[in-house]
């Protein structure tokens, strides 16, 4: 097992990633694993002023413009009722707190990464936090 280069451990942690069997830049055969998300303390007032009985769900969704180029989307939202949780991977906080990934996302995605507050105000809202390189492949490969 190697260090996780994608996030840090939690102080709790140390040694090598415990979510981590081996670091890759993609997760093409996804399987039951679960992902590693890191929320720091502005995630997790966020979760605790927007409580939720079902896991979020990190949802990936694609549409093709009228000169046929493709647009991705990733967004982080409630769970519907026509999402089937079954046709996801999973990912779980340090807290145990469980988000659902939308699994084309999951394919392109490390192991490990964070979540972030974007916006302002009454705007605000969860996202990924990814490096430029990690936006890239999960967007554009």
């Amino acid at each position: 097992m190697r260090e996780c280069r994608l996030c840090r451990p939690p102080p709790s942690q140390t040694g090598p990633c415990v979510y981590d069997a081996e670091v890759t830049r993609d997760n093409p055969l996804v399987s039951d694993e679960r992902f590693r998300l890191e929320a720091g303390s502005t995630v997790r007032a966020w979760l605790q002023a927007h409580p939720s009985k079902a896991p979020r769900v990190i949802a990936y969704d694609v549409h093709r413009c009228c000169g046929g180029g493709k647009i991705c989307q990733v967004k982080v939202r409630e769970l519907s009722e026509k999402d089937d949780p079954g046709q996801y991977a999973t990912g779980v906080m340090d807290d145990g707190t469980r988000f659902l990934i939308d699994r084309r996302a999951a394919a392109r995605l490390p192991s490990c990464f964070g979540l972030a507050v974007r916006g302002l105000g009454r705007f605000k809202h969860l996202d990924l936090d990814l490096e430029g390189e990690q936006w890239g492949t999960l967007l554009y490969d």
